[in-house]
């Protein structure tokens, strides 16, 4: 047989014509083709064009074949629970895909050393320490998560108790008694009964597969605007930005007593670490990355609880749509509550949402629409600040020989947020800017000079909760900052939504 050929367009061999084939006919000289033409710059191109594509397209086939063959060795170390085992009445169906993650005190796998270190020795009382509904969009460009407080007031469906066998009628608890009572199947029942929203999928993550997950991803990058100390856990950090380990990011989530805030706090707290989670994965190539995407999940899945349908092509379809993902892709929401909550005899105080805002919450869920604005405003990242600049007062004094200084840095801060105005004196001005403040309002003082990074600050009682900036010859520059916590200055919604920039390390 004769040897085969290169094809000149694709690079590839085919076989030669055999000699036991018919001899093609001849064109009647009138049918002949016009002499060839060498192709053209932009036919060259083109073909080159073509040519990348299909190998790029064959590189991402390998890479997800790549994937799916190193996942599913850790696929069967995934603990497996009948989440919806005998679920009837249930939700209808919306757009997009629903993640229950409950977040469990279950330590097990941690090693004395370890439960001391991080304060983690006490027994579990094996019930959810933290509830949360993952929305992942249909056209995957998207990822909402919703906070359930675990203190909300809920009424438990008439059930059988996991633990005792004894048959329950309907009763109130605090929600994250449901795991408790009745398990993955009775917490699902009742999210659903809540939210008229219907679970997709139950995940499960303990102590354990927290701690090693973070570890895993290299550690987690988190800000905070204001020291954050609480004896219980042992967190213990410095204003500004950190890097945590596993243990540090455990002792950061489950944070209580940090604040007057208690579990809103908590929760606010457990959002900004995922929305650096999400930075951390889609900036660190960890999504792209198959031997790195199996260091992860190996980490999170050896000690993790899910569904039956929720395997290996689950993952992978996760971490495919979140290849394009960044922290604005991410949103998040803590559920709004009304001004009173409910005192149940025999459980305490609970929560109580409030209705009109949550039914609103979480129609948008099921219909798939976006809980906060996500078009990130153009420039560098605001600076979190502890004070929202809404809540500060500034008066802006411009000196002999500083021109329009004071209504261009008045305006700038008000572009930013704070409530200032300018006005001019005849003394002649600093040679530097000055921030002067009453001792008593030194919290917004510094979160003014935040937004004056070369600003002076100096104490000087009876100046009340009006601030004083004294221009000087330096022309002080004014960066943008934000509230640390944006809901609680946030008018845009009814949510009080937030992207997942708004609420990570600013870049």
């Amino acid at each position: 047989m004769p040897p085969a050929r290169r094809c000149p367009s694709c690079g590839g061999t085919v076989p030669a014509p055999s000699r036991h084939t018919a001899p093609r006919p001849r064109r009647a000289p009138s049918a002949r083709r016009p002499p060839r033409r060498p192709p053209s710059r932009r036919r060259r191109a083109l073909r080159w064009a073509v040519r990348g594509l299909t190998g790029c397209s064959l590189a991402v086939l390998f890479t997800a074949g790549a994937g799916h063959t190193l996942l599913s060795g850790v696929d069967h170390k995934i603990g497996r629970v009948d989440a919806f085992k005998g679920l009837a009445g249930r939700p209808a169906a919306g757009h997009g895909m629903n993640l229950l993650l409950a977040g469990t005190d279950e330590r097990a796998g941690l090693d004395k050393g370890t439960r001391q270190r991080y304060r983690l020795g006490g027994a579990p009382c094996h019930c959810t320490d933290t509830l949360m509904v993952v929305h992942l969009s249909a056209d995957h460009s998207r990822a909402s998560v919703v906070s359930l407080p675990r203190d909300s007031y809920a009424m438990l469906p008439p059930h059988v108790d996991r633990t005792s066998g004894e048959h329950h009628h309907e009763h109130p608890v605090k929600l994250n008694a449901a795991y408790a009572e009745g398990g993955p199947q009775l917490t699902v029942r009742t999210v659903e009964r809540l939210t008229k929203v219907k679970i997709d999928h139950y995940v499960e993550v303990d102590f354990t597969s927290f701690m090693r997950t973070v570890d895993a991803l290299g550690g987690v990058e988190i800000c905070t605007a204001k020291p954050l100390k609480d004896s219980y856990t042992g967190l213990d950090l410095a204003a500004g930005s950190h890097t945590l380990d596993g243990g540090q990011a455990l002792q950061y989530v489950r944070a209580r007593h940090v604040d007057a805030a208690s579990d809103l706090g908590r929760m606010r707290r457990q959002q900004r670490f995922l929305a650096a989670v999400v930075d951390r994965a889609t900036s660190g190539g960890t999504l792209l990355n198959p031997v790195r995407l199996h260091e992860v999940a190996n980490a999170l899945l050896s000690s993790v609880r899910a569904d039956k349908g929720f395997g290996t092509d689950q993952i992978l379809d996760l971490a495919h749509a979140m290849r394009g993902f960044s922290p604005s892709s991410s949103e998040f929401v803590s559920m709004p509550l009304a001004p009173k909550g409910r005192h149940v005899p025999g459980i305490g105080d609970t929560l109580v949402w409030d209705a009109s805002r949550a039914r609103a919450l979480f129609t948008a869920l099921r219909e798939d629409r976006p809980l906060a604005a996500h078009k990130p405003a153009a420039g560098p990242a605001p600076l979190p600040v502890d004070v929202p600049p809404r809540q500060i007062s500034v008066r802006v004094l411009g000196g002999a020989g500083t021109g329009g200084e004071a209504e261009r840095v008045a305006k700038a801060l008000r572009a930013t947020g704070f409530t200032a105005r300018a006005a001019a004196t005849e003394a002649a001005g600093p040679a530097r800017t000055t921030l002067a403040h009453d001792p008593r309002w030194d919290r917004s003082a510094k979160s003014l000079a935040t937004a004056l990074p070369g600003a002076a600050l100096v104490e000087e009682k009876g100046l009340a909760a009006t601030l004083e900036v004294r221009i000087g010859k330096d022309h002080p520059a004014v960066a943008r900052v934000r509230a640390e916590d944006p809901a609680e200055a946030r008018e845009e919604n009814e949510y009080g939504a937030v992207r997942g920039d708004e609420v990570t390390c600013p870049s």
